[in-house]
């Protein structure tokens, strides 16, 4: 039988949670917006709801795309829009789904809209989508015939048509924290979804190496529970959990003291141009669940402050990084962060450039701020552009009268090419 001829048989509802059937991920999955952890940048809390909570909770439905990692709760949204609404849900995954099975469920809106009832699309990874299929769908947004919600883990900016874009408002959901998803496995122990006893070691263990995938968490502690029910044993060990997430447990505390030793040690095993250490450390810090963004921030500082001049290119790959940190994100930027660790270790070392500020600051902070000399300030009197020399290089003193003379960059030897430019250009200015 046909979509639109089983129309009036059966009323497509999303699926409610909290069935005897299913995985345990399916059956925590929350009933309420009050139920969902994290994600506060978008609902607000019942207190002070935000906008897009406003509208799920008054049933007003609107087309967006819900951009983040997985386990994130881009489903779970998408069911609540829908179970408030009181509308019929249709959902697809973009990877098996294609113009026919579009075409299908716009005829079954259709028919619906006829008996007064909405329809709500949601298809998972809309990215996998090609332009032709996610074209098809825009008629159907743009009337209103159905509301789409997509939900993709890659940026829905470069992956999703822009006219589909604009006809949706994009939603990023954050990673969940460890606590959160803590509190998530707390939350199905107290309803009695596992028979053995699960110490604080093992709960932690799941919460924090979970990636902040919720699912994963909870797959992971059904198996440790059914491992142990079928053992006969009336607790889980943290070996237990461990066997359950395929992971060993880190120790390695990403609010302690072992995030500065950890970071501490990757800075000093990339300045002794030791890639395979450094990549060590990031690696423990990456499974530690240490912020990808603390570790990209810190290969910055250390291009321009270890590296400098000696290799100008190590600022240039250390900031792609940190755009790609910003632009994929985890697990993905994994590779970026990889990749800029090796160059840094690897490239040549000077503190030149951070000795130099540090002299200038410190002469400042010692003698005040002189002012510039008349010939160069805003309004020059007698300024002589170094463009109209030979070699753009001008003898005209450019320092203040008090400065002149200090020195406060001295390459090292591994910036050989601008010793060699700078003692240049000094006697050529008469500074030699």
């Amino acid at each position: 039988m046909g979509r639109v001829d089983r129309l009036f048989d059966a009323p497509e509802s999303p699926p409610q949670p909290g069935g005897p059937a299913g995985p345990l991920a399916a059956r925590m999955r929350p009933a309420t917006l009050d139920e969902v952890v994290g994600q506060e940048h978008l609902l607000g809390t019942a207190a002070h709801p935000s906008a897009l909570r406003r509208a799920i909770d008054e049933g007003r439905p609107h087309s967006m795309v819900l951009y983040g990692p997985p386990g994130s709760g881009k489903t779970t949204l998408a069911r609540l829009v829908a179970t408030t609404a009181d509308a019929a849900f249709e959902e697809l995954s973009a990877v098996e789904a294609g113009r026919a099975e579009v075409r299908s469920i716009i005829a079954a809106a259709r028919e619906r809209r006829h008996a007064g009832r909405a329809t709500i699309l949601f298809l998972d990874e809309i990215h996998r989508f090609n332009k032709a299929q996610q074209d098809a769908l825009l008629p159907a947004v743009e009337e209103g015939l159905v509301t789409l919600i997509g939900a993709t883990t890659e940026n829905p900016y470069f992956e999703v048509n822009s006219a589909l874009l604009s006809r949706t408002q994009v939603y990023e959901l954050h990673e969940l924290a460890a606590a959160e998803i803590a509190l998530l496995l707390r939350r199905a122990l107290d309803r009695g979804e596992c028979a053995a006893n699960v110490p604080d070691d093992a709960l932690e263990f799941l919460a924090a190496r979970a990636g902040g995938d919720a699912r994963t968490a909870l797959a992971a502690l059904e198996l440790a529970c059914a491992t142990a029910a079928s053992a006969g044993e009336a607790s889980i060990t943290l070996e237990g959990a461990q066997e359950a997430l395929q992971r060993k447990a880190i120790r390695f505390d990403r609010a302690g003291d072992q995030h500065y030793d950890y970071i501490s040690a990757w800075i000093k095993a990339t300045r002794a141009s030791d890639p395979d250490a450094a990549l060590y450390y990031l690696a423990v810090m990456l499974e530690g669940g240490e912020d990808a963004r603390f570790l990209v921030r810190r290969m910055v500082i250390f291009a321009s402050e270890d590296i400098g001049n000696a290799d100008p290119q190590a600022l240039v790959v250390a900031t792609a990084a940190a755009a790609a940190v910003e632009h994929v994100g985890m697990p993905e930027a994994v590779h970026a962060l990889s990749q800029a660790t090796i160059y840094l270790a690897l490239a040549p070392k000077s503190k030149a450039a951070t000795i130099s500020i540090g002299k200038a600051m410190h002469h400042v902070r010692t003698h005040g701020a002189a002012a510039p000399p008349p010939q160069i300030r805003s309004h020059p009197v007698d300024y002589d552009s170094p463009h109209n020399h030979p070699g753009h290089v001008s003898p005209q003193e450019v320092a203040p009268d008090e400065v002149v003379g200090e020195r406060f960059y001295e390459p090292d030897d591994m910036e050989a090419g601008l010793l060699a430019r700078l003692q240049d250009i000094r006697r050529r200015r008469g500074r030699a």
